[in-house]
């Protein structure tokens, strides 16, 4: 269970690798992705689309569609229901090898064209090529890293988006503070600090989006997009 607001996020010695041993007793399925909460996948793609819809119809971004990156992808849910029906080409990350095999032989076999790769990796260790993403797509899994590595993860970013690129990120969100889970090793971050650690690694916010409809009693969940400095 969550531990209790914490006024500072000290992760454990052996944090990724506890993260790791959680993720991959995990069933390979929707309900795990989601951790059982199925309910919530019709209206977090509802409002993940509208959001991207709205910054793909500013004047101001003229953001491509050509290319996009899912961090965190697990089977592919959201690069299957959001991201694919809106780019040409959508790579996934995902540090668990059988959620992408699982992706790769059944929940993504039909689009595999458009999938030109995937990488088995967390994201304190992934580096995006250079130059390639229109957007890149962080929803669920920053809250895997620590503040330091998210710094660096987002310091990456910089370099892997395209010319006029995004980097959206989509988080349960703390009232105030850190509300730490030892069970997988996650942290809830205030937006005071999501907005606060963006700033740090030099981007700045151009749009935000609060979650609707999500049952009573979850988290709230922000959607902020973000571009460099």
């Amino acid at each position: 269970m969550p531990d209790l607001r914490n006024a500072s996020f000290k992760p454990t010695p052996t944090w990724y690798e506890d993260a790791d041993t959680y993720w991959k007793a995990v069933p390979s399925s929707i309900g795990g992705m989601l951790g059982g909460l199925d309910q919530v996948h019709a209206p977090d793609i509802r409002d993940s689309r509208s959001f991207l819809a709205k910054l793909q119809s500013s004047p101001t971004l003229r953001l491509s569609t050509r290319y996009a990156c899912d961090c965190g992808a697990g089977i592919g849910r959201v690069t299957k229901n959001l991201l694919l029906p809106l780019f040409d080409s959508v790579d996934l990350v995902e540090q668990n090898p059988d959620f992408l095999r699982e992706a790769r032989s059944s929940y993504l076999k039909q689009d595999t064209q458009r999938v030109p790769d995937m990488f088995a990796a967390g994201l304190q260790s992934f580096t995006p090529p250079l130059s390639r993403y229109d957007v890149i797509w962080c929803q669920w899994v920053l809250s895997h890293l620590t503040d330091d590595d998210m710094l660096a993860f987002l310091g990456r970013c910089r370099q892997g988006l395209a010319d006029g690129g995004i980097v959206c990120v989509k988080e349960n969100v703390a009232m105030e503070g850190y509300i730490i889970d030892s069970d997988d090793s996650s942290v809830t971050r205030s937006p005071v600090i999501f907005e606060r650690l963006f700033a740090s690694a030099g981007y700045k916010v151009i749009d935000k989006q609060l979650q609707t409809d999500f049952p009573h009693g979850l988290f709230e969940v922000c959607m902020w997009a973000i571009v460099p400095t």
